[in-house]
């Protein structure tokens, strides 16, 4: 009897072990073809099947203006070990993986346009990312061995962006997509522009980058490696094309013509193009994202508004562009988060596709999946933001510091002089090409903000040391109060965690100033992003400046920093500070030095707006 229960073990062992290997995927091999779309355009494709794997597996695609290819011929195999991270616990259970070229880039046919509008909605016979998107499920659910019958769509960025793109009118194969890091609106908060102030460093080397060469990704040949002197001896945004791109590059044609929110830009904003979720849509950004911070939570929150089915969800972290791609997200820079919550947001991701695509059984996905830091903890919630959040308000004092309680003073202001000849950078020197050697582009949103301390032109504002934890969750708003002896200007706002002067758990961190949230307002759009207007020199005006959706706990002993300034160079254009019908025209002699003014007193209230949470 014994020796019977012993074999009946052994067997149900084997048989265990044999289903185990059976379930997973330990190659794939390479096909590319080129895809046909409605009009006759064929896309570059390239597609990794699982080999001998005995079950129909779903589609995930990705669709990316940056090169489809992988370096492996036809035919030939990969071990999934050798797959990048970012979805490598996925291929071991069985997916087919799918990168494909937009049209007119590298191996695709056709024209490329960036940021291209859904034409298709107005005029049925035209085509654009979402009809491609369509035209290429189609066919790969048709033709591709050994798929289910269901497909995804993923990806960060350009690749977050075409993702978007597919949900406006999807394949009915399409059952769940989740851009992630996608822009929302070129003119508002992502890429180019950050409420009307043109990102010029990035602007002018992406630009470039992606228009310059239809099969390749070009670096400007920059003469030097610090940019900040270059972009400034660059002189006014009309010499871009005088001396450099001679009108050739249509994105920096566009940025020209149109230096208001315009019909050209509203056009391509995703939030005028798609009103609801049509499948199952999972948005990811970070909150320290250099590039598409703003579209996450902006197309989240638009989504949700008509979410009927409960089928819009959001995963924010503590990552720079991408960084959830990456095998470890420990760490930023020189923040701690303590765990690696790149693999912790790898494993959701395969849950969550597991799930719309395989038929999983998953408990109820939370809302909104948001890491916390300070206390650098995962955070799940019902609703995001949070409805539990009180909205405080920290207020900007005469004398230098910040409080919750508002100024008693009558007259108190603080002011400052704005120079676009020696302008702020944004960052500590060498201000590297922005994907060149060495850059530290990806970080910059969490360093230490004690390099401006000393500067003239940056006033800063400090409360007390917190006696307990204070932990702000939700979308946070700076009102200012200003002026300005000129007729335009830019005002940057900084929420700055102050940490101890002494942190005996970490000495080199002692007095660091992390920059929790930090954005640009340009004056002349505060009233109107459509109708710029001129300041009327010394008159004061309010700008209220959305500073994002954050969840970070700023702890027992640190203190809370407002800080705020004019120029953030060259991440944004100099400003010239007198008004003038398009900054990109501007002439030298239009750039002027101006006093700028920040009122802190009881009738006049500068504040940033908190959404606390009760403990």
């Amino acid at each position: 009897m014994k020796q019977k229960l012993l074999l009946v073990f052994f067997l149900i062992c084997w048989f265990a072990i044999a289903k185990a290997q059976t379930d997973t995927v330990n190659s794939y091999v390479k096909k590319s073809y080129m895809v046909p779309m409605r009009d006759g355009v064929k896309l570059f494709t390239v597609v990794l099947l699982p080999v001998n794997f005995p079950h129909d597996v779903p589609i995930l695609i990705q669709r990316t203006p940056y090169g489809a290819d992988v370096p492996l011929k036809d035919d030939s195999t990969i071990n999934v070990d050798l797959l990048p991270a970012y979805y490598r616990n996925m291929a071991k259970e069985g997916y087919i993986f799918v990168r494909q070229e937009m049209r007119g880039k590298f191996k695709s046919e056709g024209t490329f346009e960036m940021t291209r509008p859904l034409y298709h909605i107005k005029d049925p016979k035209r085509t654009d990312e979402s009809t491609d998107a369509y035209d290429a499920v189609g066919w790969l659910v048709k033709n591709l061995p050994h798929n289910n019958g269901k497909a995804g769509i993923f990806g960060i960025s350009y690749l977050g962006y075409t993702a978007l793109d597919a949900i406006s009118d999807p394949n009915p194969a399409l059952k769940a997509s989740s851009p992630q890091a996608s822009p929302c609106d070129m003119f508002l908060g992502d890429d180019f522009h950050h409420n009307g102030a043109f990102r010029l460093s990035y602007g002018f080397e992406y630009s470039y980058m992606v228009e310059n060469a239809k099969e390749a990704n070009s670096d400007f040949p920059f003469p030097q490696f610090d940019l900040y002197n270059w972009y400034l001896k660059l002189g006014p945004l009309k010499n871009v094309n005088e001396k450099y791109y001679k009108n050739r590059l249509a994105a920096w044609n566009d940025f020209v013509e149109h230096p208001d929110y315009d019909a050209f830009w509203k056009k391509e904003s995703m939030l005028n193009q798609i009103s609801y979720p049509s499948i199952p849509v999972m948005h990811v950004g970070g909150y320290y994202d250099q590039e598409d911070l703003n579209g996450p939570q902006i197309m989240y929150t638009h989504l949700e508004k008509k979410d009927t089915f409960n089928r819009n969800f959001i995963v924010l972290g503590p990552w720079f562009h991408g960084e959830w791609a990456w095998p470890n997200g420990d760490s930023l820079g020189r923040i701690n988060f303590e765990s690696n919550t790149s693999a912790y947001f790898q494993n959701l991701q395969k849950k969550w596709f597991d799930h719309w695509l395989k038929g999983k059984d998953e408990s109820k996905f939370p809302e909104a999946t948001c890491f916390q830091t300070g206390t650098n903890q995962w955070k799940t919630y019902n609703t995001w933001p949070p409805k539990e959040a009180e909205s405080k308000k920290l207020y900007a004092h005469e004398n230098g510091t910040c409080s919750f309680d508002k100024a008693f003073e009558s007259t108190g202001f603080v002011s400052y002089v704005s120079d676009p000849a020696k302008p702020v950078p944004y960052r500590e020197l060498p201000i590297e090409a922005t994907y060149g050697p060495d850059s530290h582009w990806r970080t910059w949103q969490v360093q230490d903000q004690r390099f401006v301390t000393t500067r003239p032109d940056v006033i800063s504002f400090i409360a007390d040391s917190l006696d307990q934890n204070l932990t702000v969750t939700g979308d946070v708003k700076a009102h200012l109060i200003v002026s300005t002896t000129g007729t335009d200007a830019d005002f940057i706002v900084k929420l700055i965690d102050v940490y101890p002067n002494f942190d005996a758990s970490s000495l080199s961190m002692s007095g660091y100033e992390f920059p929790v949230t930090m954005e640009v307002f340009r004056g002349r759009f505060r009233k109107s992003f459509e109708n710029p207007i001129p300041f009327v020199p010394n008159k004061p005006e309010e700008i209220v400046l959305d500073l994002h959706q954050i969840n970070h706990t700023f702890l027992k002993g640190h203190k809370m920093m407002i800080q705020i300034q004019s120029t953030w160079f060259p991440l944004i254009d100099r400003n010239p500070q007198k008004f003038v019908p398009n900054i990109f025209l501007a002439n030298p002699s239009q750039f002027i030095k101006a006093t700028e003014t920040v009122y802190c007193n009881k009738n006049l209230a500068t504040y940033i707006e908190l959404p606390v949470m009760k403990e």
